[in-house]
């Protein structure tokens, strides 16, 4: 959040959510922060806490109180990265498998951010202390392609394209089994398996958000079959969840695969091959790939065309 302080707006209409008149008032503020701030008790209609749905009438006087981010504790670590793109206002990099996009859950060292701060000249800070930078993230065990964002503008710019699907994003799988159908299209509810919190799952819809994946078979080999997913949504673990609902769990997933691989892999056959998003500032539409690493291809190597 690069403007901190109080704020107070008369509505001069009618708005069905105090969210969306604030977003349209305060432009400069993501969903995720907006979201925390009311969640805080930091927004108040006519002089009481309000909620994000919470209606607002024609005069209502709504104030927001907007704290000032906080200075970053990470600690710049000289970790190589592979930086597929940079100028002043964004960096595509090319994530390797086994690395966490930002820190949490005992992750301090090591990460993604960790390496950012070192090789990057500036960072955007509109997600405050722990992820300087980072619009959007990649598991740790997927490899590929994610954008960072320098500065502020550029942050909120790629923010809204992810919220609007005008950034695409397009990975690759080894799925395990022979997939029957070319094409198509997972609609699903994804949200915390109830049987173990640590992990997602197909829900109903009450239980969970909306998660849309296009998938496209590549190409078929003997027992396994590597396809093609582009993202509509952004839910956490979305491939992994809807490949395993579709019968066919990616290969080496140790949470969503078989038990029993075999293949020697530390982490999901997931690749973040593609991405496309228009430049913040200049307005061009970009595209970037990234090649299957080694250890991915390694194994198709290995495998027989069905």
């Amino acid at each position: 959040m690069s403007e901190s302080g109080e704020f107070t707006f008369v509505a001069e209409a009618t708005s069905a959510r105090a969210d969306v008149f604030l977003s349209g008032n305060m432009p400069q503020l993501t969903r995720s922060a907006l979201k925390k701030i009311f969640e805080s008790g930091g927004v108040t209609i006519n002089g009481k806490a309000a909620k994000a749905s919470q209606g607002v009438k024609s005069g209502d006087e709504v104030k927001i109180i907007v704290p000032p981010a906080q200075e970053y504790s990470v600690k710049a670590e000289n970790i190589p990265l592979d930086i597929v793109y940079q100028d002043a206002d964004i960096a595509v990099i090319n994530k390797p498998q086994g690395m966490t996009v930002h820190m949490g859950n005992g992750n301090k060292e090591g990460t993604l951010v960790n390496a950012l701060l070192y090789n990057l000249d500036s960072l955007s800070g509109i997600n405050g202390v722990i992820r300087p930078g980072i619009v959007h993230r990649i598991d740790k065990d997927t490899s590929g392609l994610l954008v960072v964002a320098k500065n502020d503008a550029a942050h909120l710019s790629l923010s809204q394209q992810i919220a609007e699907k005008t950034c695409r994003r397009t990975y690759l799988a080894l799925l395990e089994g022979v997939l029957k159908q070319d094409s198509g299209t997972v609609t699903t509810y994804i949200g915390r398996d109830p049987k173990d919190r640590l992990k997602m799952a197909v829900v109903p819809a009450d239980k969970g958000k909306l998660a849309i994946t296009d998938f496209c078979v590549e190409k078929r080999y003997q027992g396994y079959t590597l396809c093609r997913f582009d993202l509509h949504t952004g839910r956490t673990h979305q491939i992994r969840v809807h490949a395993k609902y579709m019968g066919h769990p990616v290969v080496g997933d140790p949470v969503y695969g078989i038990k029993k691989q075999k293949f020697s892999l530390e982490g999901q056959l997931l690749h973040a091959a593609r991405l496309e998003l228009t430049h913040p500032k200049t307005g061009e539409r970009m595209v970037f790939t990234a090649p299957l690493p080694d250890y991915f291809t390694a194994v198709l190597n290995k495998l027989r065309p069905q």
